[in-house]
């Protein structure tokens, strides 16, 4: 089998399981089980999960062995390893093909980006362990699994996309608000993943209002220190009441901007002519109203696991939604 057919199904593969890895992350991070295994690459100095009884791993790590958890981190450690083996995968694949069949060098910039990229995403993996869930290197970690989502989404694009040739289309949306859309997005979800390091997502219990109020008591200053120095354990949280308060209402802020932008991609994208922009539209604007939805449900409802987990997987789509907007504008695909 020719190289260039063994990568495209890889590359879907790819995107899958970096949707999986992503989703899988948040379910561990939202079931407090982000320290289950308080050292890293093993969970309590072995290969595989000891059991309740392992007295001596517990004195050692200073935690008590809780099964469940522990085998949540590990699993999606697994996924995770799993991943970025199959993305160095690709970029020997690519390179062996780029040797076979001449293309242009900015057709392999991805996925030869994508073997540090995720190298780095790996050490984020290991500082949230061993820096005790540190809610900058768990937003970073966060942002990083985004990025690979993202990348890896973009080359499928590029390798799927039809073989007529490009044009440009009258009524295109503009790149400008296409990618402010996305770009917003992307904020978005780092906030979102800084409300959650810093166990913000219930300081409003109430919506439209906070705490019954439109502007409750808030401590901005606090709410977003990047570095608190080491040795400071996260799990569930060190903020106060007023900062945690602070960090909710960013992203509630952040979530009605992102709104706006996002509609306003989506409504110019099904003004296009061409039919791949009218349907990315559409998906654009049902994964925000679903997002949306699952948002405010996790206030009502007091933060459901399967719903905030959802919260998260849905945040992938949709910015998978609008890099695919952004691709078509770029590449102007005939469809």
């Amino acid at each position: 089998m020719k190289v260039s057919r063994l990568i495209t199904p890889l590359t879907c593969l790819a995107v899958a399981l970096a949707l999986t890895v992503i989703v899988f992350g948040a379910y561990v991070r939202l079931s407090d089980a982000g320290l289950g295994c308080p050292d890293w690459p093993g969970c309590y100095g072995q290969l595989v999960v000891p059991d309740t009884g392992h007295a001596q791993a517990a004195e050692q790590f200073g935690r008590p062995v809780e099964v469940g958890k522990a085998w949540k981190e590990m699993v999606h450690r697994y996924l995770a390893s799993t991943l970025g083996l199959l993305i160095v995968i690709l970029a020997c694949l690519t390179w062996l093909e780029r040797r076979n069949v001449p293309t242009p060098s900015h057709a392999t910039r991805v996925p030869y980006l994508l073997v540090p990229l995720v190298m780095f995403q790996g050490a984020l993996g290991m500082w949230t362990v061993t820096l005790l869930l540190k809610p900058v290197v768990v937003s970073s970690h966060l942002l990083g699994g985004m990025a690979v989502l993202a990348l890896l989404w973009w080359t499928a694009l590029r390798r799927l996309e039809s073989s007529t040739p490009a044009r440009e289309t009258a009524n295109a949306p503009s790149r400008l608000l296409l990618a402010a859309a996305l770009l917003m997005v992307v904020i978005q979800i780092v906030l979102g993943g800084w409300t959650s390091a810093n166990y913000a997502a219930l300081a409003c219990t109430d919506f439209p209002t906070c705490q019954s109020s439109w502007w409750p008591t808030m401590d901005f200053r606090e709410a977003f220190i990047l570095w608190r120095g080491l040795g400071i354990n996260y799990e569930y949280g060190v903020l106060d009441g007023p900062a945690r308060t602070a960090i909710h209402f960013t992203h509630r802020l952040g979530a009605l901007a992102t709104t706006v932008l996002v509609v306003a991609a989506a409504i110019s994208a099904m003004r296009c002519h061409m039919p791949a922009f009218r349907r990315t539209g559409v998906i654009v604007l049902a994964m925000l109203a679903l997002q949306v939805t699952l948002g405010i449900s996790n206030v009502r409802l007091g933060l459901p696991l399967k719903v905030a987990v959802a919260h998260n997987g849905v945040a992938a789509l949709l910015l998978l939604a609008l890099v695919t907007l952004n691709f078509l504008r770029v590449r102007r695909v005939r469809s």
